[in-house]
């Protein structure tokens, strides 16, 4: 999510065949095209190259089998469900992620003490696509391409990211002044005018 920019639940609707692995002509390297399904419809996003080793690891990644009519014993969270038998790879149509990755996230951010930025604000699963945006604009790109990646307006991105658009300013282009004409023949000033 953080080389891709997708909101948390754009990244919970996500089926393996939604998502390929291409040949980007213009940077030369692997990255994702993937097929977003999200509250705008469908949409495209093309990831950062970072994003392909996880997605070829959950990809060749076997889980376990599921049996059909076989359930959990007990009722709701407390069921205790039988050990898997046998593992396979996953189909097109499983969900690249399984299981709830914003607690996944969470017990991270635990774990690591980082639950909280510097300025006591709580991290979020969303807080990866918010890094993305502003890796991006901190690095040059276009405000225009990572609005449309990110299936956003440039309005949006300038409200929320606006601190991070200061290397963005073509200080060249801002600071633009234009020399005064001055006209060839001066005429000076008469005593009428001057009295007036």
């Amino acid at each position: 999510m953080g080389n891709t920019g997708l909101r948390p639940d754009e990244a919970g609707r996500l089926e393996f065949r939604d998502v390929q692995v291409i040949h980007d002509d213009s940077t030369g390297k692997k990255i994702l095209l993937i097929e977003v399904r999200g509250k705008r419809g469908v949409g495209y996003c093309k990831s950062m190259p970072g994003a392909v080793f996880p997605f070829e690891r959950l990809r060749n990644r076997p889980r376990p089998k599921k049996i059909e009519g076989e359930e959990g014993v007990g009722v709701g969270r407390r069921a205790v469900r039988k050990p898997p038998q046998g593992t396979v790879k996953p189909s097109p149509t499983d969900k690249v992620f399984p299981q709830t990755h914003r607690a996944l996230f969470n017990g991270i951010l635990d774990e690591l003490k980082l639950k909280h930025d510097r300025d006591g604000q709580v991290r979020t699963a969303y807080s990866l696509r918010h890094a993305y945006i502003c890796m991006r604009l901190t690095e040059g790109a276009d405000i225009y391409q990572v609005a449309k990646n990110c299936r956003t307006s440039v309005e949006m991105i300038e409200k929320f990211y606006a601190s991070h658009l200061a290397n963005t300013l073509d200080a060249a282009a801002i600071n633009v002044r234009q020399t005064k004409r001055r006209s060839a023949a001066k005429k000076p000033a008469t005593k009428a005018k001057k009295a007036k």
